[in-house]
């Protein structure tokens, strides 16, 4: 059976997709990023940074979701460009351009929602890491203006590697000024894997629509 571990709103959505794109059966069990959990020595043997996802298959275990991704497209042969194939460079680029992003979006997450007080947020962080959302932002519009899927040759594990990164953009910037990458997250949610690890997953993890950065 393989097991993924997850928790709610982030990087292991782009996993939990990906079982459910390939049609794989699989056990979740579920983290809260507040209780401690996912610094138990269970899980840090799993995962030794303590995050997830982890992923429990053919007798091992494997942490980071570019890595599991890349594992789960070889060892099923599907979703992913094979070494040699003309879109192999490009997949493996964007694959690991995700996680680009994911970075200053995990900061402005950070800022935002869970250091505390809020009077310890930084206020040039979140514009420093805004500035970078930006730049990755605008690169990945360029990407899809034009293009239903991020490579030429359609669907494939690269498209799932930013369904958490854009479900998280249009919290820290302004939908409208990325109308490719918005409509392609239409196509994607339109697909019945997606929306079933959606449903899976419970929803949003943010309480607002979007955030501001204070003023100073």
């Amino acid at each position: 059976m393989i097991h993924l571990h997850h928790a709610r709103g982030s990087r292991s959505f782009r996993v939990l997709w990906l079982l459910e794109e390939l049609g794989l059966p699989y056990a979740l069990t579920e983290y809260d990023f507040t209780d401690g959990s996912l610094r138990s020595p269970e899980h840090l043997a799993r995962s030794p940074a303590g995050k997830v996802p982890a992923l429990e298959i053919d007798g091992g275990t494997i942490f980071e979701s570019g890595a599991i991704v890349q594992v789960l497209t070889e060892r099923e042969g599907r979703l992913a460009p094979k070494p040699g194939e003309a879109e192999r460079t490009a997949f493996l680029e964007w694959l690991h351009f995700a996680e680009t992003q994911a970075i200053c979006l995990q900061n402005l997450n950070i800022q935002h929602n869970f250091i505390r007080p809020e009077a310890a947020r930084s206020i040039p962080t979140m514009k420093l890491e805004t500035k970078r959302l930006v730049v990755t932002a605008r690169a990945l519009e360029r990407r899809l203006t034009g293009r239903d899927h991020l490579l030429d040759g359609g669907f494939s594990a690269a498209d799932c590697m930013f369904g958490f990164n854009v479900r998280s953009l249009g919290y820290f910037l302004p939908r409208g000024d990325y109308p490719a990458i918005f409509a392609w997250w239409e196509r994607m949610q339109a697909r019945p894997a997606c929306a079933r690890a959606i449903e899976r997953e419970g929803g949003e993890m943010f309480d607002r629509d979007f955030f501001e950065i204070p003023d100073a």
